[in-house]
């Protein structure tokens, strides 16, 4: 799944020819042509555009990026920077913290101070956004950012990392926090029919929204049965080889997945997920929509 567990096996599944498929694996780093790695979302160099049009969308002016420091953290985090320089929005700080820290006071604490110090030279509360991307230590994140008034008050947007997290959702108090700050979040996603009716299916039996990369697993799952037929072996080389043409002849839950020339998906809309309190407590809504080609974003 992860971009940082790619990176671990992938020369081992080169040497051995043997097939990956990650149905959510985003790394630039890893965009590599020829090799055993089919990564069934698009790289971040298009996630990480969103959170820069989306702040430009709402007239936000500074960005403070915090992020976890791993292959996918640190490739996501550059696009978003680099982006939102084009656009003439300022990245007033940058924190990088380790993939396997669990407490994140003095995080928090400069996260607050960086606000604290925008404000204080005039910029305006509604200017501030502060981009988060992370898995699921958001939970922890987020619970220690409710100690600080000023963190309420700014705007907050996560990645493909934190959408649709159920842990985010099931704790009241960073749910509280998530709904009162606007979290919202990126991810690659269908709008086809296919799309919806599978998630209305998985929701009725787990009781919630599937992640869309769940989708990706879903395709890829039809897609290798499909391929192992065609070859009727198990051979690595020979499903490597027939793998991308069976990909473009596939209309899934997804629709048509194109591939680009390193094997990833080469392009996708990102949907806008955000937790939102309700009558019975607070769910996961979509409320927006990334256009990749015109690049823009559409507010429900």
């Amino acid at each position: 799944m992860a971009s940082s567990e790619v990176k671990a096996i992938k020369e081992y599944a080169d040497s051995n020819k043997i097939l990956v498929i990650s149905p959510s694996s985003t790394s630039p780093a890893l965009a590599i042509p020829d090799d055993f790695i089919f990564r069934f979302p698009p790289t971040d160099e298009l996630q990480g555009r969103v959170a820069p049009r989306f702040a430009k969308t709402i007239g936000v002016t500074h960005i403070i990026i915090m992020w976890r420091g791993d292959p996918w953290g640190d490739g996501l985090a550059e696009v978003v920077k680099k982006r939102a320089e084009e656009l003439g929005i300022t990245i007033a700080k940058e924190i990088r913290y380790a993939p396997e820290a669990t407490e994140f006071s003095a995080e928090i604490a400069t996260l607050a101070d960086a606000v604290n110090d925008l404000v204080a030279s005039g910029v305006s509360e509604d200017k501030i956004m502060i981009v988060l991307i992370s898995f699921e230590e958001a939970e922890t994140i987020l619970l220690q950012a409710r100690e600080y008034d000023v963190l309420w008050k700014v705007r907050w947007f996560g990645s493909d990392g934190t959408a649709l997290s159920d842990k985010i959702l099931k704790d009241p108090e960073t749910a509280e926090f998530s709904a009162a700050v606007r979290f919202v979040n990126p991810i690659a996603g269908s709008e086809t029919k296919g799309f919806w009716r599978l998630v209305e299916k998985v929701k009725e039996r787990i009781g919630r929204i599937p992640e869309s990369y769940s989708v990706n697993s879903y395709d890829a799952i039809w897609i290798i049965a499909h391929a192992l037929l065609m070859i009727d072996k198990y051979d690595g080389e020979a499903l490597k080889e027939i793998f991308p043409i069976v990909v473009d002849q596939y209309f899934g839950a997804n629709g048509h997945i194109v591939l680009n020339e390193a094997g990833d998906r080469a392009y996708a809309n990102y949907l806008l997920w955000e937790i939102v309190k309700t009558d019975g407590g607070y769910e996961w809504q979509l409320t927006g929509k990334y256009d990749y080609e015109s690049d823009t974003v559409t507010w429900s």
